[in-house]
């Protein structure tokens, strides 16, 4: 069983994330998604709509999704490729080469994104909105 591990705050899910999570599951058979806790959000400076069980009921829900469990530090991917046994880290484009030290471990790829697609452009076209 060929087993893939990506992450993300997912926030405000939309077509951009499904595609994700699509071409992720597509990679191998198994998918595990680390989600960002509400307190690593914090430190990231990342504030969400919905808190961390409601995103991961959502996610829950996903057929692509196999597990989710909660990332509370950049430092715990490594701990996690090991921990469940991962033979591809994937990640959005965006964060191309930030993953690398991942090789060590397991196969790193980097997905396009979704362009016109970002939970920080909902955010922004729904400010810009309410205050036109």
């Amino acid at each position: 069983m060929k087993k893939i591990l990506t992450y993300g705050t997912f926030d405000l899910l939309h077509e951009g994330h499904i595609h994700l999570l699509r071409r992720a599951k597509d990679l191998g058979d198994y998918l595990v998604v680390g989600l960002s806790s509400d307190s690593f959000n914090e430190i990231k400076n990342k504030m969400t709509y919905f808190p961390y069980q409601s995103r991961k009921m959502i996610l829950e829900a996903i057929r692509y999704v196999d597990l989710v469990i909660e990332e509370t530090a950049w430092e715990q991917k490594i701990s996690d490729v090991l921990k469940y046994d991962i033979d591809t880290f994937v990640m959005g484009d965006d964060w191309e080469g930030k993953f690398d030290f991942l090789k060590e471990y397991c196969e790193v790829v980097y997905l396009p994104r979704t362009s016109e697609v970002s939970t920080t452009k909902i955010k922004q076209d729904l400010f810009n909105q309410a205050h036109a």
